[in-house]
């Protein structure tokens, strides 16, 4: 996901200094050798957000299989050549998975990948594949989809708020279906959208916050990589869908519900493939289905009435009998007025991975 984050936060670490043993394997059998497996992160682990899920995932994977896998995690490496230095030093050192979890280190794991053919890498939110090197991502946007009917549910004045990163298809899918699941449930709601231009500046995702409630949002939502805009709802007793992870920490009152990324399944899946020697390159772009998406974390402000229609709408989803990107009898417009889905149809994963609009509802225009 993260692409071109803040150099505060790349330089909050040097690279010399990130490997570190992040949880420690028990002992392998006598005999055997464990899979040794490493992670290569953006950001640090924070106490919630897109790293934090990715930690989880890596936790999940060494506790699924104990003694057979070793896992280690390098946090906080900028993208170019520090990351390239860090895969190639993960490469030489004995690791035979690495997994990375950011969109900017494709053209570094692909140039590490061709010199160290016996490694496998599984790049996460990349989009360039070779034999050693498969890619995989979520539908972020199912569960912002269902977001918006909470958003939709709840808000007062049919305003919402949106505060993001860049406008890559991935951010684009999650403000339309957000926006197209809380017009579902009250046609006539807004969505304000405010551009960062970075993936990580707690003080600006705050500030962007407070603007928007200011401007009248009482909801807001959020493809950030801290917790600064759930602290900032706390603070103004406003609402906020909590994304990546339970933010109810950050968000006690504020927090309606938290769209989770789970990786904790495909990393263990994976690792498996490599131990008994099936992993193959591939392309995974898994949801709710999989269960790799999920909402949860419902709060004090969304009626118990709405967290079971949301929950019914996730199994709806589940079982394919939702699509957000489905048109009814109307078609889907996007806010200039151009017809995006014809009354009846449905995109395409290769139109959803392409989108490059806004649908009717967002006040906004895409950054030139």
């Amino acid at each position: 996901m993260y692409k071109n984050l803040a150099a505060a936060v790349a330089a909050a670490s040097l690279v010399s200094t990130a490997l570190s043993q992040g949880h420690p394997a028990p002992s392998s059998p006598a005999g055997s050798t464990p899979l040794k497996a490493a992670f290569v992160y953006l950001t640090p682990v924070l106490d919630a957000g897109w790293t934090r899920q990715h930690d989880e995932g890596r936790r999940a994977l060494q506790a699924a299989l104990g003694p057979r896998v070793q896992t280690r995690a390098v946090d906080s490496v900028p993208e170019g050549p520090d990351a390239e230095r860090v895969l190639r030093d993960l490469a030489a050192s004995g690791n035979q998975l690495i997994f990375t979890t950011s969109f900017g280190y494709t053209e570094s794991v692909m140039r590490v990948a061709r010199d160290f053919p016996q490694v496998k890498f599984e790049s996460v939110t990349g989009f360039k594949r070779a034999d050693n090197v498969a890619t995989s991502n979520a539908r972020y946007y199912e569960g912002r989809y269902l977001s918006g009917i909470a958003a939709g549910r709840a808000s007062k004045t049919g305003v919402a708020g949106f505060v993001v990163g860049f406008p890559i298809p991935e951010v684009l899918q999650g403000i339309n279906a957000f926006t197209l699941g809380m017009r579902s449930v009250n046609p006539k709601a807004t969505v304000k959208v405010v551009w960062l231009d970075t993936w990580f500046d707690p003080p600006r995702e705050r500030d962007a916050a407070m603007a928007l409630f200011n401007g009248g949002v009482d909801v807001v939502s959020f493809q950030v990589a801290s917790t600064a805009v759930m602290q900032a709802a706390q603070e103004r007793g406003r609402m906020a869908i909590a994304y990546h992870s339970d933010m109810r920490k950050d968000g006690p009152d504020a927090q309606l519900l938290a769209v989770t990324h789970q990786w904790g399944d495909y990393y263990t899946a994976r690792a498996k493939a490599v131990l008994d020697g099936s992993w193959k390159s591939q392309d995974t772009w898994g949801g709710v289905r999989e269960g790799m998406i999920r909402v949860e974390g419902f709060g004090p402000k969304l009626p118990p009435a709405v967290r079971e229609e949301v929950l019914q709408r996730q199994k709806d989803m589940a079982q394919g009998r939702l699509q957000p990107f489905k048109a009814g009898d109307q078609p889907v417009r996007d806010n200039q007025g151009q017809v995006r889905i014809p009354a009846g149809k449905q995109l395409d994963d290769a139109q959803i991975l392409q989108m490059n609009w806004l649908v009717e509802g967002v006040q906004a225009t895409l950054p030139k």
